[in-house]
């Protein structure tokens, strides 16, 4: 078979990343839609119906940094094709499943293959695309993401009311299989050979602990408070994610190699993520609950009424692209943060009396700030650290926007009895300083056209290389595939 030219090969891992990035965040907002029916159908309690989310978010945060790690020695289309591939089968079963323990099952095991799926989403384009154009494809994928995360419901809705629960696990059987079988008729571009890295199984296993704990805590406490089982939940991850990182400084083969784990421009934009998704996704909770049981509205017109927060993700993150081209990460994702804590403000002062006008203008900022930073944080973590790491990079990239909205949904859940039934103004404002928190993290960021890091986190600049050098064969591969579409930088980059 021949093998695909570099243009091609581009085309081909965007699609299949924007693809599976839409792929696992729809079955995410439809299955919201479909519990109620699945609850009714199948006799379950409210607790068992909780676990088809909570079963699938434990798998996939826990397993998603060894996944990426998979995907950096064994190759990230392979592994994007058997997370596909899975992913595709599991939501087969759900929809065919007799009872609730089935679909439980099934949905870890979907967690399973999601975990896979989702790092080589952004693997695969570190590896084909040039740290300096990375930027356009991944605001393509959050673009995707937002709409998406838009469709979601309405769609998950019409086909719960004519179809039943069942069709909105059939409708990714498809897209998945098909994505699957296309990454494994591609070759993937050779590598050079090198030494054989052993996989670092008992830290990813620590990890797991701690992310297991920390997740299960945060999903529990909303339901329960703080126990004295949600307290020993915190402590027993605060002690393994102790022992991982104290463990990974002196193992000879690290899970997170010492330019990841060290990096404070990869660890800044991970803790800005984790606080705008956090603020963002809280928002959204605490929003949907003022507008259906404050102002009276309809699942279809909760939806509509936040639609611009949709609308902005989708119109706003390739303009995030450009502006952190133009003015860099450093100023960038502040600005972003800002915008995102002022829509959270402006939700905070709707009531009852509050029309159309305000409440959508709180979305539309809402949507507007999270684009930027999504699309500004994860630019830098993909493309601050070496192309052979790019799998590790995605994983934690993909584990902050699992434990940011987790703790904001739970924060606002905790938050909100506090204001009574009426107001949600409390936990917003708490919700804005969780935003506002993000701030001080963004000097670690790199500035416009600012010279590399002189350390691990930049390949280029701990190879000895001089700014003004990688600078002149970044614009000679630019004017190369300007002439004949072919990469000057495609060795280096891949």
């Amino acid at each position: 078979m021949k093998e695909p030219g570099p243009a091609v090969r581009r085309r081909l891992t965007l699609t299949s990343s924007v693809v599976g990035a839409v792929i696992v965040a729809l079955d995410g907002t439809v299955l919201t839609v479909a519990q109620p029916t699945l609850r009714r159908d199948l006799g379950a309690s409210l607790v068992l119906v909780q676990w088809t989310s909570t079963g699938y978010l434990i798998a996939v945060s826990c397993l998603l940094v060894f996944a990426g790690r998979l995907g950096d020695r064994y190759g990230h289309r392979r592994v994007f094709a058997v997370g596909s591939l899975g992913f595709g089968v599991a939501s087969a079963g759900i929809g065919l499943a007799p009872g609730i323990g089935w679909v439980i099952g099934l949905r870890v095991a979907q967690g399973v293959f999601g975990a896979l799926l989702q790092p080589a989403t952004l693997g695969m384009l570190r590896a084909v695309y040039p740290p300096d154009r990375i930027g356009r494809p991944i605001a393509l994928r959050t673009s995707a993401i937002g709409l998406a995360a838009a469709a979601g419901p309405v769609l998950g809705g019409a086909l719960v009311g004519r179809f039943g629960w069942r069709a909105v696990f059939f409708l990714n059987v498809v897209p998945a299989l098909v994505l699957g079988v296309s990454a494994l008729a591609v070759r993937e571009p050779s590598r050079s050979p090198g030494p054989a890295v052993r996989l670092d199984l008992p830290g990813a296993c620590l990890l797991a602990v701690a992310l297991a704990c920390l997740v299960r805590t945060l999903v529990g406490v909303p339901g329960t408070g703080w126990t004295a089982a949600g307290t020993s939940g915190l402590v027993v991850a605060a002690f393994a994610a102790t022992v991982f990182v104290r463990h990974e400084r002196r193992t000879a083969n690290p899970l997170l190699p010492p330019a990841v784990l060290g990096s404070g421009t990869v660890g800044a934009a991970l803790g800005i993520l984790v606080a705008a998704s956090a603020a963002m996704f809280g928002t959204l909770f605490a929003g949907s609950c003022f507008l259906q049981e404050v102002l009276g509205l309809d699942p279809l017109e909760t939806g509509l009424r936040a639609l611009p927060a949709a609308v902005m993700m989708v119109l706003g993150a390739p303009v995030a692209a450009v502006l952190m081209r133009r003015f860099g990460a450093r100023r960038t994702a502040p600005a972003g943060l800002c915008v995102l804590a002022a829509g959270v403000l402006v939700l905070s002062r709707l009531d009852r009396e509050s029309t159309a006008v305000p409440i959508g203008t709180g979305f539309l900022l809402l949507g507007a700030g999270f684009a930027a930073v999504m699309v500004t944080a994860t630019t830098v973590v993909v493309r601050h650290v070496r192309a052979e790491s790019a799998g590790v990079a995605g994983g934690l990239q993909q584990t902050a926007m699992n434990v940011g909205p987790t703790l904001g949904v739970a924060a606002a859940t905790v938050l909100m009895p506090l204001a009574g039934d009426v107001r949600t103004g409390p936990a917003l404002t708490v919700l804005a300083a969780v935003a506002a928190a993000g701030l001080p993290l963004a000097r670690w960021l790199p500035g416009r056209d600012g010279p590399p890091t002189r350390g691990p986190d930049c390949p280029e600049a701990s190879a000895g290389t001089p700014y003004e050098t990688m600078n002149t064969r970044q614009s000679m591969s630019r004017s190369a595939e300007e002439n004949d579409g072919t990469p000057a930088t495609r060795g280096r980059a891949a």
